[in-house]
């Protein structure tokens, strides 16, 4: 499986939306750099309050830019970064990914997939109703998160848009993805 980077966003301070670069460096083992959420250990702050030791396996944040045309058939308007997302993609079924997937991007850059990013009642603050849009059941009443992925960074490199992504899931058996 292949798609595209369309977008890149970085926030070196704690802020619900990310701007926008032309470029992010990711670090192995770190994230992206100059990102609030780069770290080995967890930086988001309701994890951080449960136990500042443990792992951080949310240290890079991409997002399929096709959940921004499914929510704005309800009328949400939503544009890259502005969930908090590091890099934003299109082509790849980022939710359909097995964790442990390996995603290579650009000339150098890998990550691996860890997880589903559970969002929280922020992104009602940024637009009031979006959550019931991002996070709901299916017919089995089984949740399901829409707000994209979480990864680690196993090799580093410079990520833009318009760079190639690569999907390679590991071996079978796969284990679908959970939230981190």
């Amino acid at each position: 499986m292949s798609g595209r980077v369309t977008a890149v966003s970085s926030n070196g301070e704690y802020s619900f939306t990310k701007p926008n670069r032309d470029s992010i460096t990711l670090l192995a083992g770190l994230g992206v750099e100059g990102d609030v959420h780069a770290g080995v250990t967890v930086k988001h702050r309701s994890r951080v309050a449960q136990d500042p030791t443990q792992p951080n396996l949310r240290q890079v944040h991409l997002m399929h830019e096709e959940l921004f045309a499914e929510v704005a058939e309800d009328g949400f308007e939503v544009a890259p970064g502005q969930l908090g997302e590091n890099i934003t993609t299109a082509g790849v079924d980022l939710l359909g990914l097995p964790t442990g997937t390996l995603l290579r991007i650009g000339d150098s850059a890998v990550l691996e997939v860890t997880g589903l990013r559970n969002p929280c009642a922020q992104i009602d603050a940024f637009r009031g109703g979006l959550l019931k849009r991002v996070v709901g059941r299916d017919e089995a009443g089984n949740v399901v998160r829409k707000a994209g992925i979480m990864s680690v960074v196993r090799e580093g490199g410079v990520v833009r848009p318009g760079d190639r992504i690569e999907a390679e899931p590991p071996a079978e058996p796969h284990r679908p993805l959970e939230r981190v």
